[in-house]
């Protein structure tokens, strides 16, 4: 059975890839870097390590190889022999690998291929629909017929954890991933044209986009938060601001309140969402992964968008009537993120300070609910001062 992985960064070699190969697939890559592909055709094989009670177990994946992705013979080759493909190169590039996906449609329908499920691994909610829409602009009609009656762009909701490589592994390994012990893989049963394939812990559910939905309000918006309401008290790493028991205390009542419009949103029961919040907080405690504040945070004008993590879980509140009162703490934190090196935070920071909290969230969060905004400037003006007494006086909601 042969799989194609495109994109062989982290979550490409570290998750997707590597229950492929613990699936019985042979597996080949696509990238464009050229140390990758070289190393991947000389190895044909990389160690993953799994952080597990403060030590590494090594695994390794095997029966790897690697196309360039500038090469769209070979990239047409690969997809048109492949029995199961997904991408993970990352919202932005997918624009990049529309034409070489598309010259693999069109050797498939030469070669009269049935259907080929792509797993769609990237951060935004309907990817796959958008994927769909950049291959078809390469395609004549009769193809586009094709495409719609044999290829599955299946979205998927990524929660494992795959920061960067110790130095000291990467210099012996270059390959090498270091990875959290999740590796559950949720995706959309309805977008699959064949038969689903029997996937180590691939999770076919339907309908998907509670789980779009708990990834995105639930995991990305407690991370940010600890990162947020961490960078005010001067942590560098994850586990530290998670190990501060105001911020859990915060984090575990933000995540409470998101599960609870979820629950009321998709009309599911509350029990799993609950206990997927422990999870989480737990999961961040993992040192190994030595995941930072400042990778967590970044980028906080596309983080507080609209309908990302924090304003999204919000809103989601206000349309189902809970309250999101702790979500509104690492809202005002995040106004506040600036580290060296973060332009778009600064900006949207600098802007804040500038125009106030208002505007700011009407500007990049298009956040105009009046109680959710005084809650932000309440809590915003607060962490001007004394942090330790801001914390206590949120937690004792005495605002």
């Amino acid at each position: 059975m042969n799989a194609v992985m495109y994109g062989a960064g982290n979550i490409g070699r570290g998750f997707i890839a590597q229950l492929f190969s613990l699936s019985g697939y042979s597996t080949t890559f696509v990238d464009v870097v050229d140390s990758v592909v070289n190393e991947l055709n000389t190895k044909n094989e990389y160690p993953v390590f799994i952080t597990k009670d403060g030590e590494y177990e090594k695994t390794w994946v095997k029966n790897v190889n690697c196309v360039n992705g500038n090469d769209l013979f070979a990239v047409a080759n690969a997809v048109c022999n492949a029995d199961i493909m997904a991408t993970a190169v990352g919202v932005n590039i997918l624009k990049f690998i529309a034409k070489p996906l598309s010259e693999g449609v069109k050797a498939r329908k030469r070669a009269g291929k049935g259907p080929l499920d792509i797993i769609v691994c990237e951060n935004k909610i309907d990817a796959n629909i958008y994927l769909r829409g950049l291959i078809s602009e390469y395609l004549n009609d009769e193809e586009k017929e094709y495409l719609d009656a044999n290829f599955g762009f299946v979205e998927a909701s990524i929660g494992r954890m795959v920061p960067a490589t110790p130095s000291e592994i990467k210099e012996q390994y270059p390959l090498a991933v270091c990875v959290e012990p999740f590796c559950t893989l949720p995706v959309d049963k309805d977008g699959f044209k064949g038969n689903i394939p029997d996937i180590v812990n691939l999770l076919p559910y339907s309908p998907f986009e509670l789980y779009i939905e708990r990834k995105l309000y639930m995991h990305n918006m407690s991370h940010a938060v600890c990162a947020y309401i961490g960078n005010l008290l001067g942590y560098e790493y994850i586990w530290q601001a998670a190990n501060d028991s105001r911020i859990r205390y915060i984090a575990l009542a933000a995540l409470t309140e998101s599960a609870e419009a979820l629950s009321v949103h998709h009309k599911a029961d509350i029990g799993p969402l609950i206990s997927h919040s422990f999870d989480l907080l737990k999961r961040y405690d993992n040192k190994l992964l030595a995941d930072t504040i400042a990778r967590v945070g970044k980028d906080t004008v596309r983080k507080l968008s609209p309908l990302d993590r924090i304003p999204g879980s919000i809103k989601r509140c206000i349309e189902c009537t809970i309250p999101y009162y702790y979500i509104c703490a690492g809202l005002a934190a995040a106004l506040r993120f600036a580290p060296e090196g973060d332009e778009p935070s600064k900006e949207l920071c600098e802007f804040t300070r500038s125009c106030g909290v208002r505007a700011a969230l009407k500007k990049y969060s298009d956040l105009t609910d009046e109680n959710a905004v005084s809650l932000c400037e309440k809590m915003y003006n607060l962490f001007e001062g004394d942090i330790d007494g801001a914390l206590d006086a949120i937690i004792k909601e005495k605002l």
